[in-house]
């Protein structure tokens, strides 16, 4: 595949994901609230019954993702792309008319399933990217996370004072409508002769995260992204019931904040991504990175009011440094025919973190609100986030360490210079 073309197919799954995250963004700040409005109003008892949406969910991507990843890797990246985005229709098509929460919980299940193909998008950019260009790329499909959750929670909170259940039929529109898109406009990005067969044997969960110890430095990067997944399911699985009990805002209110995020999110990852690696390296953003991250937990725990709560916007975004640049420096461990199984494990690592996240999120929102009880803490878990986050800076730390042992040792000053 020449430049150009090349070029012109990063773009085109750019564009792919736009239109995918924005449907995911319409329906976040609604869906709780649905829930909570099916149980009759009890915000402790809806945060512990969201909290098992978000374990099926993740249930579902740890199930499926190493299968789609095998799959792309086998029939290309195209068609896994095209099933996802009509999957995903379906799916809003069934929660938009579920009549029960056990409704909703199926829809959840179908996303899941179909979710888990957001790993064969990254497995297409390294396709067409070169391996020095690929964390800035991985940067700039951050910066398309943040267009859709800009828009879309801003617009999702917006119909969902309307009817709370008009952001997913329109959420259902926008995946079938992708997936149109896609089928005229996408092209391949794997050619056949680096396809590699489907095995099952490298398709089941464990066998895919088997590929993640295949390399010492590999195996630790893996372990900081482990934990940066725990940490962020904190946000999809408390903030809307967060700052719905904490600072009575509505759908209207945490849609405008959810698409604050998304804006400081573009601003991070579409252009200080690329400038930030190019100076101070992918090692140094990583770390950076998780700096910023947990100090925006922090200030997201101990806000006590709204107008504070948005101070943590631009401090967390800057947490954006790290993924691309961690994303980056796996995929270099790793030939052309594993990106998509490597996506794939990255994908099922993120299941186990989302089966143990919304869960563990939920429950202590839902134990730190309890009436009748001697303290009273709704930030806890926004701080416990901050702690895992603690965690993985020092693994962070003692792998770049490794990594630099033949050259120069990167030094706390250094460290602490890339984050001013």
């Amino acid at each position: 595949m020449t430049a150009k073309p090349r070029k012109a197919a990063f773009y085109f799954i750019l564009i792919t994901v736009v239109l995918d995250m924005l449907a995911l963004g319409i329906v976040i700040p609604v869906l709780p609230k649905l829930v909570e409005t099916m149980v009759g109003g009890n915000t402790a008892t809806a945060a512990s019954l969201y909290g098992w949406f978000g374990f099926t969910w993740a249930f579902m991507q740890f199930i499926c993702s190493p299968i789609i990843g095998a799959l792309s890797d086998h029939f290309g990246r195209r068609p896994i792309v095209l099933m996802s985005n009509a999957g995903l229709g379906v799916d809003y098509l069934v929660m938009a008319l579920a009549p029960s929460v056990g409704w909703l919980l199926i829809g959840r299940t179908i996303s899941g399933m179909f979710a888990a193909s957001i790993s064969t998008a990254y497995a297409y950019i390294s396709d067409v990217t070169p391996v020095e260009q690929r964390a800035g790329r991985f940067g700039m499909m951050g910066a398309a996370f943040g267009v859709g959750f800009i828009v879309g929670p801003a617009l999702g909170g917006y119909l969902g004072a309307i009817d709370p259940r008009l952001p997913f039929w329109l959420a259902a529109g926008l995946s079938l409508l992708n997936a149109l898109y896609g089928y005229f406009v996408l092209p391949e990005s794997l050619p056949v002769e680096k396809r590699d067969g489907f095995r099952w044997s490298r398709a089941n969960p464990l066998a895919a995260l088997r590929l993640l110890r295949s390399h010492a430095e590999l195996f630790g990067l893996a372990g900081v992204l482990f934990l940066m997944n725990i940490a962020h399911f904190v946000l999809p699985s408390t903030m809307v019931l967060y700052a719905s009990y904490r600072y009575h805002w509505d759908e209207r209110a945490v849609g405008l904040f959810l698409a604050g995020i998304g804006v400081f999110t573009i601003i991070v990852q579409g252009g200080l991504v690329r400038p930030a690696v190019k100076r101070f390296g992918e090692r140094r953003a990583v770390l950076t990175g998780l700096m910023f991250g947990m100090a925006g937990f922090v200030v997201y725990g101990l806000a006590p009011t709204g107008q504070l709560l948005l101070i943590g916007i631009p401090v967390m975004a800057l947490w954006g440094l790290t993924a691309p640049a961690l994303q980056g420096l796996m995929t270099e461990r790793l030939n052309a025919s594993d990106q998509g199984k490597l996506q794939g494990a990255n994908n099922s690592m993120m299941g186990i973190a989302g089966m143990i996240g919304p869960l563990l999120f939920t429950h202590v929102f839902a134990v730190a609100i309890r009436p009748g009880q001697a303290w009273h803490l709704p930030g806890a878990p926004m701080l416990l986030a901050a702690l895992m986050m603690a965690f993985a800076l020092a693994l962070a730390w003692r792998v770049a360490h490794k990594m630099l042992a033949a050259s120069v040792p990167l030094t706390a000053p250094e460290v602490v210079s890339a984050a001013l």
